[in-house]
């Protein structure tokens, strides 16, 4: 028999040891959408469903002996990263990624923890925007980290959200998802621009609270996508239909005794 190699996604993220977001819910989807997936971790938090209570970040040079044990002996499809924490997490993994250049790479700008817990220093959001972003295929900024990145006000409409696309591009990536889930209204609309071409995802809006690694996900769904070989579009189209199924099928999941628990990342292996 002929081994095969399968399609491999690596994220470059935070640990959350309560395993709803993070690299635990980045690994948990690759599994689930059929891609192996490898790992960074860039900081360790102490977190539950109830919030952030301690961050570790691990220092740059094994960020940097982690990233080069793995790209040295896997052949990625795909990275994402997800929380870098501090400038010099961030620089880092910027500088490791230019060493990486065949493999797409979406970026998700976090900043802030679903419970409201800090996850990126307020002084390292220009290194994530002069030294970050250009590297990256695609940013997956939510309306608030949009705002924070532009140093403008959040998005309301949808010609906001096509405007804030447009100015995001600016700091060199090749595409930006915005995301409208903290947005209003039955739907939650997304908006992705490539730098020619507008188009928006729509999906009706979940009434839960169980929101804890939904843009954790999300870019991994799509990282997994274009790990698989699909079209950016497709895979923004397929990742969007996986979160809101594990929204959906989480949303009644009693995970924790936090507000805020996990989406449920198991329903398409239960369905298997």
């Amino acid at each position: 028999m002929i081994a095969e190699t399968p399609p491999i996604a690596l994220t470059i993220a935070g640990s959350d040891p309560s395993g709803g977001a993070g690299i635990q819910a980045d690994l948990k989807t690759f599994a689930a959408l059929g891609v192996y997936g490898a790992s960074v971790i860039t900081a360790l938090t102490a977190q539950n469903t109830t919030g952030v209570s301690g961050v570790f970040a691990i220092p740059a040079d094994f960020i940097a002996a982690q990233y080069r044990s793995v790209v040295s002996d896997l052949t990625i499809g795909a990275i994402k990263t997800g929380m870098l924490g501090d400038v010099a997490t961030v620089e880092i993994v910027a500088s490791l990624l230019a060493e990486t250049r065949a493999a797409p790479i979406v970026v998700d700008p976090v900043m802030v923890a679903t419970s409201g817990d800090v996850l990126l220093k307020p002084d390292a959001i220009d290194a994530v925007r002069h030294a970050l972003i250009p590297r990256a295929s695609l940013i997956t900024p939510n309306i608030p980290e949009a705002s924070r990145l532009l140093d403008c006000p959040q998005a309301i409409t949808v010609d906001d959200m096509r405007a804030q696309a447009e100015s995001l591009m600016r700091f060199g990536c090749r595409a930006v998802l915005l995301k409208g889930g903290h947005g209003h209204g039955e739907d939650v609309i997304d908006m992705l621009f490539d730098g020619k071409t507008h188009v928006p995802f729509r999906w009706s809006r979940i009434d839960t609270t169980n929101t804890h690694g939904t843009g954790c996900t999300l870019s991994a769904a799509i990282a997994a996508g274009l790990a698989l070989g699909q079209p950016l579009a497709v895979a923004v189209a397929d990742a969007k239909e996986f979160v809101w199924r594990a929204l959906s099928s989480g949303s009644h999941m009693r995970v924790g005794k936090g507000n805020n628990g996990p989406i449920d990342h198991n329903f398409a292996l239960r369905k298997l």
